[in-house]
């Protein structure tokens, strides 16, 4: 099968869900004629024009805004917020506006809009530019929160979150951009809400999100050197999130460790650790369940402290290793 990357991925994706629909439309900063931040739409305006390609001017509040109103009249946009930081500016929008429009007006309205973000470090861009805020979305009823981790999901990802009737947080790591994998040409769909198994293994439960899955594959490979075998666990959606699979592999290898980028307060893992610790699997665990995430600091410009401040797959490895051991 042909491998893309994962920019190569959505775009494609984007592609599709605009020439089968043409209620899809696209707009953000630069996304035109500059094809985004990050290149993912590069190409798109010369396709479809500027009429489904818009430039916006620098206000998320207003993309987020237009991304809800268009949505109420029938559309199906689909909004890039250039760097996730500057979601902050948008919130009102999503939280008070997307969030609660179906439930205030009883069913009777809706809004299927997606909101695309680059999050994450690992780029040099410093405390502004380089944010996982993730979760401050999954806290919000009425939000749809995914986070792909490969070409194949970011594609099948956001044609599923295009086509659904809520609105959808769809937040992609910067340094997954170049990363490539394979992906079928057709119009594929991966479910919302549907938990994946990336890596079978019997000795300790890694859930991981993002870009912590390929530094979670990166550890399994080292460790498996030493025969112990790590099972990779995908959310792929955080909210509604699949948690049958985590428990059930958690139950399998009776130890847990949960890695993510975000800061460890308040983070999608503590969410995960209270799902395993309130479910059958609790009897199961042989050791306590663990967590990798972010330091408590924003992200440093330095490019040593920076990589310090997120958990990589040498810490990973040692964790794993540590609760493979029973040394916890």
């Amino acid at each position: 099968m042909r491998e893309l990357t994962y920019a190569e991925a959505l775009r494609e994706g984007l592609r599709q869900a605009m020439t089968a629909d043409p209620s899809v439309f696209l707009l953000g900063e630069d996304i035109g004629v500059y094809g985004g931040a990050f290149g993912v739409t590069a190409g798109l305006v010369q396709e479809f024009g500027e009429q489904r390609v818009i430039d916006t001017p620098i206000s998320e509040a207003g993309i987020a805004g237009a991304c809800v109103g268009a949505a109420l009249t029938g559309m199906r946009p689909v909004g890039e917020i250039q760097f996730m930081d500057f979601v902050t500016l948008s919130m009102e929008q999503l939280v008070l506006q997307a969030a609660k429009v179906r439930f205030m007006f009883g069913g009777k309205a809706s809004v299927p809009m997606v909101l695309r973000m680059p999050g994450g470090s690992g780029t040099g861009a410093a405390a502004q530019h380089s944010e996982s805020l993730e979760n401050w979305f999954v806290h919000v009823p009425g939000l749809k929160v995914v986070m792909p981790s490969t070409p194949y999901d970011a594609k099948g990802l956001l044609l599923a979150a295009i086509d659904d009737n809520n609105p959808v947080i769809f937040v992609e790591h910067k340094l997954l951009y170049k990363t490539k994998g394979e992906v079928p040409e057709d119009m594929y769909r991966v479910p919302l809400s549907q938990t994946n198994i990336v890596r079978a293994g019997q000795h300790v439960t890694v859930v991981a999100t993002s870009i912590m899955v390929n530094r979670a594959l990166e550890a399994a490979a080292e460790l498996a050197k030493e025969g112990i075998e790590l099972e990779i666990v995908d959310p792929r959606t955080l909210k509604p999130l699949d948690d049958a699979p985590i428990i059930e592999s958690v139950k399998k290898t009776g130890r847990a460790l949960v890695v993510h980028e975000a800061v460890e307060m308040g983070g999608f893992g503590g969410e995960i650790v209270a799902r395993i610790a309130s479910s059958e699997a609790f009897d199961y665990l042989e050791a306590p369940i663990r967590r990798l995430a972010g330091l408590d600091i924003p992200i440093p410009y330095n490019r040593e402290l920076e990589r310090a401040t997120v958990p990589q797959a040498a810490d990973i490895i040692r964790e794993a290793r540590k609760l493979a051991r029973g040394e916890y």
